[in-house]
Formats: C-alpha cells, structure tokens, sequence
C-alpha cells in the first residue's frame, strides 16, 4: 500500500536517518583497541565495519572510520569475485578451443594446429595434458605445421614481474594472459636418492629447449631453508642449475617457481609436453591467430574449464591472484553477455578484446546499479595486488550484505577461509565460525566477511590497517572477530 503523501518526507527522512546511523564512529572494543596499541598502530590507521548480515536497515554493531577509502590488499578479490558470480553466473566456464587447417593421414596432421586461449583461469598442466590427449584422440602423431597459439582474447601490458615486491620468481607474481598455461610456473620435486647420495630432480612440465639439472648432490643437516641451501640459478632462461645441495632430511619437497622468461613459457610448455607425451611437431610452436576463415567455423574440439564457482574457490581460500585477474579480465570481455558461457559465443569475433579499462568499467557500472551509487571503489586489476585500489569499509560491507540474500550466497561464503580449518586461515586458533577473506601487503591487513556469533546471528565483518606497523597489528583483527563471535 502506498504512502500518503503527508507522510513520505518523515518516511524518507527516517530512512536516511538509517543510512547514515550505521556509519557514525563507535568506540573499539577494548580488546581491540590494546592490540592495536601494542602493535604501536594509530586508530587513524584502521577502518572497522560490523553489520548485521541479513538486515541492512539494522544499526551496525561497530564502525569505525568506515566511510574512509583503504588499501583492501586481496580482500578485494571480494569484489571481482562476486561481480562474476552475479553477472557470469556460477556455472560459467571458459572454453578454449582447438582448430586444424589440414587433413589427417596415417597419424600426420598436414597443417597448422590452432589452441586460443580465451582467459581460462585454470589452464593447469593436467588439464593441458587432457587436451593434448583429446589432440591425439584425432588421431595425430605428429604435426607437419606449426603449433600456434591464439592469446588475441585478452590484451594484458607487459609487466615486469619484480616490479611489484621485487620477487619475480614467485607465482603469484605471474601476468595474465588469454592463454595462461599453469601460471607460467615450473613445479620442481625434489625426491632423495640416498643410495645414489643424490635427489632426483622431476620438473613439471618439461620446457622445450632448456636444460634442467636432473640431480643435485644431497648434504647432511637440518632441512631448514632447502631453497636456500640449493643455491638455485634461475638467471638464464636456457637452464636451471642447482650451485648447492639438498638436505636428506628434507624428504621430498615441492618447490613452484615462476620461469624466468615468460614471454617464452607458453610455447616451450606446450613443445615440451607434446614431445614427453610421444607427439612431434615439425615446425614451431609460436604465437599467432587463428585464421578468420577458421575461426568461423567449428573447432575440431573445445576444452572447457571447471566452472566459475570452483574456480572463485583457489581465488579466495589461497588468494590467487593471477586466478583473480583472469576473472576480472573476463568480466571486461563478456559483460554482462550470460550467453558468452558457450564456446561458440567467447570465440564470437564480434566479443570486445578484453582488457583492465573495460573491467573496471563494467564493474564499476554493475557497482552502481546492484550495490549503491555511492562508494565506488577504485579498481586497478581487481586482484588486490595493487597500490592503487581502494575500498572503504562500509562499501564493502554494502557488497557482502547484497551478496548473503542473494542467490549465489552459498557459492561466495563457501569459497572464503573457513577460520582455523583451511586456506589463508587454517593456522588461526580460537574456534570461531567465520568464513572471512584475508589480504596482506607490506603495510597493509585486512579481513573481511561473515562471522556467526554464539547468538546465532550472523555478521559481516570488515577490517582494513593500513601503517608500516600493520603486519604486527594481526593479533587485533583476531580481537575483532573474537569480539563478533562473543555476541550473546
């Protein structure tokens, strides 16, 4: 029943009165308060934001400095990856497709073989391996042509990977790409040989044209800091040789490293694992595009991804950030087209080549009309890996209420830390209910997301320090949630 007019500018006036109540400075907690002090954090430095999950209109629980732009660090994640679920869907998957442009006879394939990458998040080594499996399905040895790969989907600047944190040889540190094969990585295991006094050295995948240490002397000790201890030269992108040695009592351990050359990585990780796989290639494995002429037609085969709530998962729980910014790139490249979910439609020509300008400018737009035409917040390459993103308190908050009455709910909370049990939170002790994501930069902590109190109400939770201090200041977001969680 509608308003009388008498009464709807008392009506509009309480309700802004409710808007901007829960945004009015609270006292911290106590608790809180003397962990920041020991940290030596100012309060000038932090933002808090705790609401009520399911009602909006209900006064916060605590807010502070909540309507102040802070570095989110990977909370932001939060963003790109509700946006994806909202306007993608969580069944959407990426699909890569596969062309041939010659006949197949007696196990040759006389021609090209086309792979296009459309900005699959997950394009790991075991699901490259299942397609060069499918490529053999059609009966190829061997390829009279060249291999080539289509990263045209996307367009990404060069980076330089050290640009960020000077540690280029992390993964996480990996650009995207429209054809991201397993985040430009080698995965090295080193398994101890103690009869050989050796550890045998397996890399995944084997890169075409560079020469990899197969053993590296093993030593006697504590395990310690093995990566240390084995001395790694990374240097030359034509070899990987190990200066030390292996400790014995490490065991086997594990060892990803981003490979030093990226521009390369691609074509020596496909070449390399076609050749291990018995397949020949007779020409190069290069970069190009699919002929127009191809591309209109019907690929010999599409490889597609797990789906978009599988994939916001690792983005979350482990806080993948090259993942993340595959996801926000697709964004910018489908829009809100929930078509583009088949492989016919992402390979259609008439598809904008994504980019980071396009990103921000569909989510910053889907911002205003699904979460508020206020606090928008500042995009860069939506992974939180950034300097320039930014993001209050109660804006975020305003996403994570939108998100827990929405239908994708389940898919968003399940994929955030469960506190003490996985992911970035699996060492966190207290035995609190929360599925909160973390973020980290130097100088920069935060959580965010959903705690549920002993009352059985649940909250969303919003924590951002940004000071040189902030790493020590751990101990008070622990306060926080503890102080949510207690609600009787």
């Amino acid at each position: 029943m509608p308003l009388p007019h008498r009464l709807r500018p008392a009506f509009l006036t309480l309700s802004l009165l409710a808007a901007v109540l829960p945004t009015l400075a609270q006292p911290l907690p106590p608790e809180v308060d003397a962990a920041l002090a020991r940290a030596k954090v100012p309060r000038e430095a932090v933002a808090f934001m705790v609401v009520d999950a399911q009602n909006p209109s209900a006064p916060a629980r605590l807010t502070y400095r909540a309507n102040t732009p802070m570095n989110p660090a990977s909370v932001m994640k939060l963003v790109t990856t509700y946006a994806a679920l909202d306007l993608l869907g969580p069944a959407y998957t990426w699909a890569t497709p596969v062309y041939t442009d010659g006949a197949v006879q007696n196990g040759i394939l006389n021609g090209n073989l086309y792979i296009k990458g459309q900005g699959d998040p997950k394009l790991v080594l075991e699901r490259l391996w299942l397609l060069l499996r499918r490529v053999q399905g059609l009966g190829i040895k061997t390829i009279a042509g060249d291999i080539v790969l289509d990263r045209s989907a996307l367009e990404v600047p060069e980076t330089d990977p050290a640009k960020f944190d000077g540690e280029p040889l992390r993964p996480y540190n990996a650009a995207p790409d429209a054809l991201l094969i397993n985040f430009k990585s080698v995965v090295m295991t080193f398994t101890p040989d103690r009869a050989g006094n050796v550890a045998q050295v397996q890399y995944d995948p084997p890169l075409a044209g560079v020469a990899l240490a197969a053993t590296v002397p093993l030593s006697a000790g504590e395990c310690g800091d093995y990566r240390g201890t084995l001395k790694a030269d990374f240097a030359d992108p034509a070899r990987i040789r190990f200066l030390g040695s292996y400790p014995a009592s490490c065991g086997e351990k594990v060892w990803p490293v981003a490979y030093a050359d990226a521009k390369s990585y691609s074509p020596r990780a496909v070449q390399g694992l076609w050749e291990s796989m018995g397949g020949k290639v007779m020409g190069a494995v290069r970069f190009g595009l699919v002929p127009p002429a191809l591309a209109a037609g019907k690929p010999a085969f599409v490889s597609n991804s797990a789906p978009l709530a599988e994939v916001i998962r690792d983005i979350n729980k482990y806080s993948n950030n090259v993942m993340a910014q595959q996801v926000f790139l697709t964004l910018g490249r489908v829009g809100n087209a929930p078509a583009a979910a088949s492989a016919e439609s992402q390979s259609d020509p008439t598809l904008p080549q994504g980019s980071f300008a396009a990103s921000r400018t569909v989510v910053q737009r889907w911002w205003r009309e699904r979460i508020s035409a206020d606090d928008v917040p500042v995009l860069d390459n939506g992974s939180g890996l950034s300097r320039q993103e930014r993001i209050s308190a109660q804006a975020l908050a305003r996403l994570l209420q939108t998100a827990y009455v929405s239908p994708v709910m389940p898919e968003l909370m399940s994929s955030l830390p469960i506190s003490g049990v996985d992911g970035t939170l699996r060492k966190v002790k207290g035995g609190v209910s929360a599925h909160l994501k973390t973020g980290s930069l130097s100088n920069v902590v935060a959580r965010a997301g959903y705690v549920l109190a002993t009352s059985g109400k649940r909250y969303v939770v919003v924590a951002f320090i940004n000071h040189a201090n902030a790493g020590e200041a751990r101990p008070a977001m622990d306060a926080l949630v503890n102080f949510v969680a207690n609600d009787q």
